[in-house]
């Protein structure tokens, strides 16, 4: 079964929305509840002082989403180094990808960026597990320098997609990944990328931050490239 690892800064009063509980319902989930500490506090000390609290937090939070439908377990980390953290744990519980949480309701329409040197198929087969039998809508993006073939890469996906009972629309762009992903999200509850994606890294960790918050971007799902998520060991 897929698995998602979903971070919140857990001791900051961060939370997920219902709509993408709901969304993510299909598959695993591991919520990571993290919290950084500053460099001169050891994360031993930081575990007795805030573990309690943390922890309760966690299992309201676990609860929701089992409420939701879906499958739910938890970790508790204190760390120096969110990025470094993430991936860690990302590789342990063996995550096919990576939730970003946003602000959101009910998710009836996905945008999912093909753009730049991303695994598609790893991306498709995760739509295709998300979505299931349920009615969301999907726009499938691809942006950037024209190539030849990015039409029947986009007409590939589209059909394979379409096999599976999704309804699917298209948008080719000439213009960069980040700007067209940008001007697409007003219309979509949710992003599905791949890792590789242009600006991803900085998406997921925070310097795009200010151009991403006035886009009014829901949760973003991050489908990681790397192989070892292949191998779930929770």
């Amino acid at each position: 079964m897929t698995r998602v690892l979903v971070p919140v800064e857990i001791l900051e009063g961060k939370t997920v929305s219902p709509g993408l509980m709901q969304l993510l319902g299909p598959v695993d989930v591991t919520v990571l509840g993290y919290h950084v500490l500053p460099e001169q506090t050891p994360p031993d000390q930081a575990r007795l002082q805030y573990e309690e609290r943390a922890t309760a937090a966690l299992e309201d939070l676990t609860e929701e989403f089992r409420a939701a439908g879906g499958e739910v377990n938890y970790r508790l980390v204190f760390t120096h180094d969110r990025e470094q953290t993430l991936e860690r744990i990302a590789d342990e519980v063996g995550a096919r990808a990576l939730a970003i949480s946003g602000v959101t309701g009910d998710i009836d329409s996905l945008l999912v960026s093909l753009s730049g040197d991303v695994a598609v198929d790893r991306i498709l087969e995760f739509v295709i597990e998300v979505i299931g039998d349920r009615e969301i809508d999907v726009t499938l993006l691809l942006a950037g320098d024209t190539e030849e073939g990015m039409d029947d890469r986009l007409d590939t996906a589209t059909n394979r997609l379409r096999e599976a009972g999704i309804d699917v629309e298209t948008s080719l762009s000439t213009d960069s990944p980040f700007e067209s992903l940008m001007d697409a999200v007003p219309n979509h509850d949710a992003i599905v990328m791949g890792e590789s994606a242009p600006s991803l890294r900085s998406l997921v960790f925070g310097d795009e931050s200010e151009r991403v918050a006035a886009a009014s971007v829901g949760p973003v799902l991050v489908v990681r490239s790397d192989e070892s998520s292949d191998d779930e060991s929770v």
